[in-house]
């Protein structure tokens, strides 16, 4: 019964499958060279027998090896694809500098460190009164002087000084923690 998950094979290519499945694993494992890789084709192999089921096949054992050396092209291919993926990526993500391979992406850990510093750093300017956070913005983001950002708001230029020296160690006591 195709319905009972319990019921036994009945299929001539499942029977075939289970009777050669050693023959298989040895046909893959010669091929591959690496056992990981053949424990997944044979998973891959008795979905695809599954699959089948209901077709008449004349050779089953046949068609089980033309199956298997089909997802063994698939599987080289998909692996030629990725290492060539991997290859451009890193061609264009990494140096070679003496034989060592140099990535300029910061590691797991410091991006992580860098996300966290910026939400503090966030939070912090959001901490701040509007017109110290106006003048700090208008000073370190929009790039002008004391003098362009004090014109601009209509307060002297000491006083630009003073929201910048508040604002800095406002930052530097709540990004350092």
């Amino acid at each position: 019964m195709k319905d009972d998950p319990l019921a036994p094979p009945t299929h001539a290519l499942v029977l075939a499958y289970f009777a050669r499945r050693e023959d298989m694993r040895r046909f893959l494992s010669v091929r591959t060279r690496a056992s990981a890789d053949v424990e997944d084709l044979m998973q891959d192999l008795f979905l695809k027998v599954q699959r089948v089921d209901g077709e008449t096949i004349e050779n089953p054992s046949a068609y089980l090896y033309r199956l298997a050396s089909n997802l063994l092209l698939d599987h080289i291919r998909a692996r030629r694809r990725s290492e060539a993926r991997d290859a451009d990526w890193r061609r264009v993500s990494h140096t070679n500098l003496d034989g060592a391979d140099i990535t300029d992406a910061p590691d797991a850990e410091a991006a992580v460190d860098a996300r966290l510093r910026l939400e503090r750093l966030t939070q912090a300017l959001a901490d701040l009164p509007s017109k110290t956070r106006q003048v700090f913005w208008l000073h370190k983001f929009d790039g002008l002087t004391h003098a362009q950002t004090a014109e601009q708001l209509g307060i002297s230029r000491s006083s630009v000084e003073k929201h910048m020296a508040r604002t800095l160690q406002h930052l530097l006591t709540k990004v350092r923690r």
